[in-house]
């Protein structure tokens, strides 16, 4: 049986329920906002885990990847100057390092940082990084993960003059390239969004300008400046511990995880997808690199598998979280190639010695990298992004051609200069006798 009214009584008490809830929603909603920010622990301990895989890049990495590949008489100091590197960096990272590339430069924004955080001031326990309140990590934990990627970037540099640098020299020069070069094109690009990289567009998730064209480009030039190593190329130069270099590669391999999956500053699905396209490029880098020398010598070498890896895991560095499976099997399988080509071809056509090669990989690597992000970024190739290819492309061109110039001319200037007042190379009887002994009196191998 209905009572009359019944149906208003019913009503009302929709009504009533229904402006409870949303007042409900409002006071939990005005809570929410008055609520102090919180720590994305998730995120946090993701970030400060690839802190460590990337300094792990370092030292112990390429360490013994650079030392495998010279001559007995100079492991030592190739070994020394990357951890003396690593010292280095983290001092004036401190110092000024961390401001001038993430704080705001005022009228210089677009190409360089301010000071208000000289010495770390104002980061503390309590101060944090992120602009989603939902993915916030200590500020601590920012500024190391961006330390480790301005340590390995003038570490990488060290492979270009290999054995015949004086120890001080290569110290001033990475304190010299670090402050004139390397900070202004990391606060370019990843700065903020009114810096000049991000006011063009640019995509680079892990540090194909920042890190990669940036040390290959000044790895040529500091080679062209300093000259060849006595007796190259006529004199055999042969890499001293294969299995030691493998082994520094296999290192930079897994810490690349860090590199580029925890450029993400988050434990979410781009982090997921850098890892896994990193980990297809390196490979398809590697095969294609070994399928060019078994065709060509029918042979497969450990240092040419190796090398092609490297190269793919460079090339993907821009790419990683913007590109799907496809674009990074493509990357990397040209990565390889292309990397085999300037350093099997194109440097012993030309005769510079970069001796280690950081050209023929992190620049060529690097520059194959930041361009085709542009291409397999879209979403009709398998990428993440809906972009014009052609304005993307374009943004890629222009970040590239600032960085080529910004730094082939800021190394000149610096190697120039050193070599002017100071003079960079060893005496040529410590040359010859190796830097081991005449630069730390100390011997890797003791017979």
């Amino acid at each position: 049986m209905t009572f009359p009214g019944s149906r208003f009584i019913t009503l009302a008490a929709v009504l009533t329920a229904g402006v409870a809830a949303s007042l409900g929603a409002a006071e939990t909603a005005a809570v929410a906002a008055s609520a102090p920010p919180v720590i994305n622990t998730g995120d946090t301990a993701w970030v400060m885990v690839s802190a460590a895989w990337v300094l792990f890049m370092t030292i112990p990495g390429l360490a013994l990847f650079y030392g495998g590949l010279v001559r007995t008489k100079n492991v030592l100091t190739i070994l020394v100057q990357c951890f003396a590197v690593t010292a280095l960096i983290t001092v004036l990272w401190l110092l000024y390092g961390y401001s001038l590339c993430f704080t705001d430069g005022g009228a210089l924004n677009t190409v360089i940082g301010g000071w208000s955080k000289a010495f770390l001031r104002g980061v503390t326990v309590d101060s944090m990084s992120g602009s989603d309140p939902a993915h916030l990590i200590p500020e601590t934990v920012f500024c190391c993960f961006q330390l480790t990627f301005a340590i390995i970037t003038p570490a990488l540099l060290v492979g270009a003059f290999a054995e015949r640098l004086r120890f001080g020299v290569v110290l001033a020069f990475s304190a010299l390239w670090f402050t004139l070069v390397y900070i202004p094109i990391c606060h370019m690009a990843w700065g903020g969004e009114k810096t000049l990289f991000a006011l063009w567009g640019l995509k680079d998730l892990a540090g194909g300008t920042v890190v990669e064209i940036n040390s290959g480009i000044a790895g040529l030039v500091a080679a062209l400046v300093v000259g060849r190593r006595t007796g190259y190329p006529h004199e055999p130069m042969m890499p001293h511990n294969v299995v030691m270099c493998l082994t520094g590669g296999a290192m930079l391999w897994v810490g690349w995880f860090g590199f580029n999956a925890g450029s993400a500053v988050s434990a979410n699905g781009q982090a997921g997808m850098a890892m896994l396209t990193t980990q297809i490029a390196a490979a398809a880098a590697a095969l294609a690199w070994m399928f060019i020398e078994y065709l060509k010598y029918r042979k497969v070498s450990a240092l040419g598998l190796v090398t092609g890896a490297v190269g793919g895991l460079v090339a993907i560095t821009p790419a990683c979280g913007y590109v799907g499976p496809g674009g990074a099997l493509v990357i990397g399988a040209t990565a390889g190639a292309m990397c085999w080509f300037f350093i099997s071809v194109i440097k012993r056509r030309a005769g510079y010695d970069d001796t280690l090669d950081v050209f023929g990989v992190h620049g060529v690597g690097g520059l194959i990298g930041t361009l085709l992000t542009g291409v397999f970024c879209v979403k009709w190739l398998g990428g993440q992004h809906d972009v014009d290819m052609g304005a993307q492309v374009w943004a890629q061109l222009k970040a590239m051609a600032v960085t080529i110039a910004w730094s082939g001319v800021g190394t000149f200037a610096i190697m120039k200069i050193l070599d002017l007042t100071i003079g960079v190379r060893a005496k040529p009887a410590h040359e010859f006798s190796g830097l081991d002994v005449s630069q730390h009196g100390e011997a890797a191998y003791n017979h």
